[in-house]
């Protein structure tokens, strides 16, 4: 457990989609300001900014900063893939526990390029020679999970089908219209399994989160349970740390496992007592996978989870039901933060299109490329 609690005292979010109007300064205002009027707070409570980021180039909080009018507070810039925002939580968390602060702001943002995601990870020539096989690299792990869970590409469109329609109704998510199974599966295929609708969208978005040792008065505490960043394991060749190099045998834990242990135990939880969960969706696969990793079923019990609806909005463990990556979209710096204020709204029951009647424990999760994987498990109090 940890010994020092941490509230979220505001949050804030700018809507994810694209904006060529806007600077990613703009962005990143809007989700700060909008984070202080929720937390009733001045911008001089802040006494810290860290600030996740991943195509934002240099300085990219401190901008914000300055266009807030405001100098001299301390401001950390954090890239760490899609995790980019879950990383910078944890530093503030961390700050915040060693009592080096008494309230920080942490904010993600980001303006994404059009087309597929490409990662300074790749040297430019691997991109000119094909080498950047983000692509078939999801299809090849797709396909692997099909095989083991016994699966189907109907079951891949049918995360499609749950997830936009959950994205309908949260008003901050880029796409906001229903799908059907025949839909998902007529669109383009990419690489087999996958098809167009089942893979996320690159965005552009911000989220802001505030941080304190004290909780805020007259409205339902939220706590940081617990915020974990874990890194590869050599060995898996379907790795999000350097995907097809390594082996298909004597598979390592992944990052995402490694997490997941390591958050559960440090907050005093287990599956079982998870109301939601936001997970990574980067395409439709990714979310079975990581629910596996996250132990919200074990293996080959997919399909079965699937027939049951367990992760439907009425289900057992309801799972994206912001509308996740496939609704929301994908502003890496901001798409961690983004599932963080979700949640603290699901706690508190103040959620966009309808809440849980019941959420008192929710986990959010994400992983990126570098094999950066975080697990934040918060509690209503």
């Amino acid at each position: 457990m940890i010994d020092t609690p941490i509230y979220i005292a505001g949050v804030g979010i700018h809507r994810f989609g694209r904006f060529p109007a806007q600077t990613l300064t703009d962005l990143g205002v809007h989700a700060f300001r909008a984070a202080l009027h929720d937390a009733e707070l001045p911008l001089s409570a802040i006494q810290a900014i860290y600030c996740g980021s991943v195509y934002g180039g240099v300085a990219a909080g401190h901008k914000v900063l300055g266009a807030l009018g405001a100098t001299s507070v301390p401001v950390v810039n954090v890239e760490a893939g899609c995790a980019s925002g879950a990383a910078a939580l944890l530093l503030g968390t961390l700050a915040l526990r060693a009592q080096a602060y008494d309230c920080v702001a942490v904010l993600g943002m980001e303006k994404m390029p059009k087309g597929m995601i490409r990662s300074s990870f790749f040297d430019l020539w691997q991109e000119q020679a094909g080498l950047a096989v983000t692509p078939a690299y999801f299809a090849l792990r797709a396909q692997q999970l099909l095989r083991e869970e016994g699966l189907d590409v109907r079951d891949l469109a049918k995360i499609v089908v749950k997830n936009r329609a959950n994205g309908a109704l949260n008003p901050y998510a880029m796409f906001q219209s229903r799908v059907t199974e025949e839909e998902v599966l007529a669109s383009p295929e990419v690489c087999e399994p996958l098809r167009l609708w089942m893979l996320c969208s690159p965005n552009e978005g911000a989220a802001c989160v505030i941080l304190a040792r004290k909780a805020v008065l007259g409205r339902r505490k939220v706590r940081v349970a617990a915020i974990t960043l874990r890194s590869h394991r050599f060995g898996n060749v379907l790795g999000e740390h350097t995907p097809l190099c390594g082996t298909a045998r004597e598979v390592p834990p992944s990052p995402s496992e490694l997490a997941a242990r390591e958050a559960y135990e440090i907050a005093g939880v287990g599956p079982p007592e998870l109301d939601l969960v936001e997970c990574q969706d980067t395409d439709a696969a990714r979310e079975l996978l990581a629910c596996r990793e996250l132990g919200l079923y074990g293996a080959g019990e997919c399909a079965q989870a699937l027939r049951e609806g367990w992760f439907l909005p009425g289900g057992k463990i309801p799972v994206n039901l912001s509308g996740g990556l496939l609704s929301k979209g994908e502003p890496l710096g901001a798409s961690a933060l983004g599932q963080v204020v979700y949640l603290c709204w699901q706690l508190q029951g103040r959620a966009p299109g309808g809440g849980l009647e019941r959420c008192r424990v929710a986990l959010a999760h994400t992983v990126g490329r570098g094999a950066n994987a975080s697990v934040t498990i918060l509690q209503g109090e």
